[in-house]
């Protein structure tokens, strides 16, 4: 059945009635539609005529179907537009006009090259927050640069701080920028919105990469700024306490240990059978315990190293002290946790059958999310929503005619 506006999103979802227009791609910007999508807003995304997005082919597919883009485009309608086509900027001013939110990525000065920057996009719907996400920000030396999520995660001093002391500086093997901004995004939206309620006017949105990302690495520039202090790569060790990293145990799995708080350290220390770690002075202090943290990792190591994951983490479990398995997706599909929360849903889809992918982000006890639908094929809804925006059958065949849909 084909997804509409009406009738798919349950009374209660607390976004019901929000219309956001996707124009993003790749990946922060889409992330953010998604988000807001779970929770009952009316997406539309909106892609080029011949050139789908490109998340459509990242990763796997199966029978010529893109999975990633089954998740990042679940609870969208997909339509095509050409915004640099007469027809293409007509409509989608039109849309515009009916919607609460436009989420687009282009370089800064693409839209206002199409005559559909803030200037037209508010002339034609003072409500609207137009959300611009890129790179570097829309303005600044960087901001005409071509910027992806890899970019911020050097910039931002992650990747310095990330791997071993005395290996290269280590990138995350997946979008950890983008889905920082992403998140960031949904956040700003709100935001404004809530702003807009108050005032009865959009606004502009100007969410720069490299910047959620930096937030999230905590007080590194105060550090410096008041001491001087860099923080160096220490692999899975922390500067601030220890015992902090991986252990292998005896039937060759892993574990991660970690004593933030003074107390597990302490419990860490009797479970291991070296309690007398505990009267040195410097344990006193996670900042003590680091630097020391060759010996708590030989105690440690050595104590796990002897016992099967099986055992390891039910003796943590008893004495109370902080420990978690080193999973893969194969433990992840099968954790009971994970399980209990339905973190990992099935979603039954037209192309594919049931789809397992992950659930909405968070629980609300009176208005939950829900996935309605993954994501849909390419410009499957266009003639959908084209006409119940108004437009005729004649005006549909001109706009195809001209290649503009």
């Amino acid at each position: 059945m084909t997804p509409s506006a009406a009738g798919h999103d349950k009374p209660q979802s607390p976004l019901t009635g929000l219309r956001v227009l996707d124009l993003a791609t790749l990946f922060a910007g889409p992330l953010a539609a998604t988000m807001l999508g779970d929770f009952g807003a009316e997406v539309i995304k909106i892609e080029h005529p011949t050139r789908p997005d490109p998340s459509r082919g990242h990763g796997p597919s199966k029978n010529g179907v893109g999975l990633w883009w089954k998740l990042l485009a679940r609870n969208k309608r997909t339509i095509t537009l050409d915004l640099a086509t007469p027809g293409g900027r007509a409509t989608l001013l039109r849309l515009a006009a009916t919607a609460d939110v436009v989420i687009e990525n282009f370089r800064p000065g693409t839209l206002e090259k199409w005559d559909l920057g803030w200037e037209e996009l508010s002339s034609a719907n003072p409500r609207l927050v137009l959300t611009r996400v890129t790179g570097f920000g829309q303005f600044g030396p960087a901001a005409h640069r071509p910027g992806f999520g890899t970019l911020a995660e050097a910039m931002s001093g992650f990747a310095a701080i990330t791997g071993e002391p005395d290996a290269p500086p280590t990138l995350p093997p997946f979008g950890l920028a983008d889905s920082i901004a992403g998140l960031a995004t949904a956040y700003a939206v709100m935001t404004a919105l809530a702003a807009r309620d108050r005032t009865g006017e959009g606004q502009v949105v100007d969410m720069a990469i490299i910047e959620p990302i930096l937030t999230v690495l905590g007080p590194q520039p105060t550090w410096y700024d008041q001491l001087g202090h860099v923080q160096p790569r220490t692999g899975n060790r922390s500067q601030n306490n220890a015992p902090r990293n991986t252990y292998r145990t005896a039937d060759g799995t892993w574990v991660a240990v970690s004593t933030s708080a003074q107390s597990i350290a302490e419990r860490v220390m009797r479970l291991v059978g070296r309690p007398e770690l505990i009267d040195e002075a410097w344990f006193a202090t996670g900042a003590g315990r680091a630097a020391h943290a060759d010996v708590l990792d030989e105690a440690v190591g050595t104590w796990i190293a002897a016992r099967t994951r099986t055992d390891v983490l039910a003796a943590f479990e008893k004495a109370e002290a902080a420990v978690a398995p080193i999973q893969d997706v194969r433990d992840v599909m099968t954790d009971p946790q994970y399980q209990a929360l339905d973190t990992v849903t099935t979603v039954d889809d037209p192309e594919l059958g049931p789809v397992r992918m992950q659930n909405v982000l968070f629980r609300l006890s009176a208005t939950p999310g829900a996935i309605r639908w993954a994501g849909r094929p390419h410009g499957a809804d266009t003639t959908e929503v084209l006409t119940e925006l108004g437009l005729t059958e004649a005006e549909l065949a001109a706009l195809r005619e001209a290649g503009a849909v």
